[in-house]
């Protein structure tokens, strides 16, 4: 069982990187064992629930890599407008470096399988909202109000996951950058001001 437990990482960081590239329906299994390098049989000791338990492991793996990369982000940019353009940078520098070939793991599984499958759904749902409270922490150190800043974080989300589709398609960083630079320039234009202290 032992010799078993190292092929489990393997099948999912392969999975992400083929979801990512050609989606949910595009990958079979074959697919991820040739990517993985484990043994078949590894593929099923660890996921006798098929194809979409692979999915929810990909998504959960995929949303780690998300969170961690914005939990540094927010806490090395002074402000959220400065967090959207530093990860603005961050998408489009991987995705040049993919050829465009890769887009979202987490959205491109979520489309196809939510909410058909409710395991599938329920980490997707994790994910984003894991997600939106790292951006609403953030906004609201910036002084936003909590309900300013829960529509404001599913806004800046929702904006840049649009742009990446964009970008894949047209094979240019710049849907993504200017997405950024929009929801900053909005976002430094609306932060509230500072409360001065009475004399």
């Amino acid at each position: 069982m032992a010799a078993k437990a190292k092929h489990r990482d393997p099948i999912v960081n392969a999975a992400v990187t083929l979801f990512r590239r050609q989606g949910y329906a595009g990958t079979g299994l074959n697919d991820i064992v040739d990517a993985s390098g484990a043994p078949k049989g590894s593929l099923y000791y660890y996921f006798p629930a098929g194809k979409t338990s692979i999915a929810v492991a990909a998504v959960e793996e995929a949303g780690r890599r998300v969170i961690t990369t914005m939990v540094e982000l927010a806490s090395k940019q002074k402000s959220t407008a400065d967090m959207m353009r530093a990860h603005a940078r961050l998408y489009s520098g991987w995705m040049r470096k993919s050829g465009f070939r890769d887009g979202c793991p987490i959205s491109t599984v979520l489309l196809e399988l939510a909410p058909r499958y409710r395991d599938v759904s329920e980490a997707g749902r994790r994910v984003y909202s894991a997600r939106l409270g790292i951006l609403r922490e953030k906004l609201a150190a910036d002084g936003f109000t909590p309900a300013r800043a829960e529509r404001l974080a599913v806004l800046c989300v929702s904006t840049l996951q649009g742009a990446l589709i964009q970008s894949r398609v047209e094979r240019s960083g710049s849907a993504i950058e200017n997405a950024a630079e929009e929801l900053a320039i909005m976002l430094e234009a609306s932060r509230p001001s500072p409360i001065k202290a009475g004399p």
